[in-house]
């Protein structure tokens, strides 16, 4: 998908949203283990097809399939077999924070965009150049690089000065060197929000992939205040907050109720 074409299913359907597809079967329906041979991707699919009218993103994180060994990674290829066939104007992203020198990387790139045919892939740039520029060979394809994250380990490495400034800084205005608005996209948390303004000052035209709005705390009013752009330019993603809205047999219908509330809330700053 295309940076004009994403931005043309954002203005159409006046949301950013994309919705994380990160099935736990602790916290799945009940009815749902009991009743299916691959209770991940009917898990998936209800999902998918209740909130697909409110969104304009899929984000599977392949770490919620990889940990239910082959039979995980089949039902990840049939949520992204099922989503490009049934909503091809969905922007697909593979979250799966790979990063790894160049030849390595490039097999990374080669199974999530020719074998899966994902839009996009997460991506780690600690080691370098070699470990991102694979994912910017493919004509139409997304690297979203780690910019900077959420979690409490943040301040471990990306928080840290480096020649009086941010190491986030430097890593984001690096990899933006690397690609264009139209191959490169960055992840930036929710929770972080009021860094935003130094992150658009480097790169005021990328898009952003956000996590952490709703159940991790991050305010979509602070996020749009501070990142949105003219051509809006975010992915908020919600996961939690949405698909496991319910765990019993409405989990479907509670799950797209709350994924029309947050797109609703998102048309307020799609103009």
């Amino acid at each position: 998908m295309t940076r004009s074409e994403l931005i043309e299913q954002i203005k159409s359907k006046k949301n950013f949203l994309c919705v994380g597809l990160d099935p736990d079967i602790e916290k799945m329906p009940k009815h749902i283990l009991n009743d299916e041979d691959d209770p991940i991707y009917e898990f998936n699919k209800k999902i998918i097809d209740a909130t697909a009218p409110y969104c304009v993103a899929f984000k599977p994180n392949t770490a919620f399939y990889e940990a239910y060994g082959l039979n995980g990674i089949e039902s990840l290829e049939n949520t992204i077999k099922y989503i490009k066939q049934n909503y091809p104007n969905h922007f697909l992203i593979a979250d799966a924070k790979r990063g790894d020198i160049g030849n390595t990387s490039s097999m990374y790139a080669k199974a999530f965009f020719s074998r899966l045919n994902c839009d996009a892939i997460t991506v780690a740039p600690y080691m370098g150049s070699d470990s991102v520029k694979p994912f910017l060979k493919f004509e139409g394809k997304w690297a979203i690089a780690l910019g900077l994250t959420s979690n409490e380990g943040a301040a471990d490495f990306q928080m840290q000065k480096v020649d009086g400034r941010e190491l986030y800084l430097n890593v984001i205005e690096t990899c933006a060197s690397w690609g264009t608005k139209d191959n490169m996209m960055f992840v930036v948390g929710a929770t972080k929000a009021e860094m935003l303004d130094a992150i658009r000052k480097i790169i005021p035209d990328h898009f952003l992939l956000v996590p952490g709005v709703g159940a991790q705390g991050g305010s979509l009013a602070d996020v749009c205040k501070h990142g949105l752009t003219k051509d809006i330019g975010l992915l908020v993603n919600s996961s939690r907050g949405i698909i496991y809205a319910s765990n019993g047999k409405d989990f479907a219908e509670k799950a797209g109720a709350e994924a029309k509330k947050m797109a609703d809330e998102m048309a307020q700053f799609v103009k």
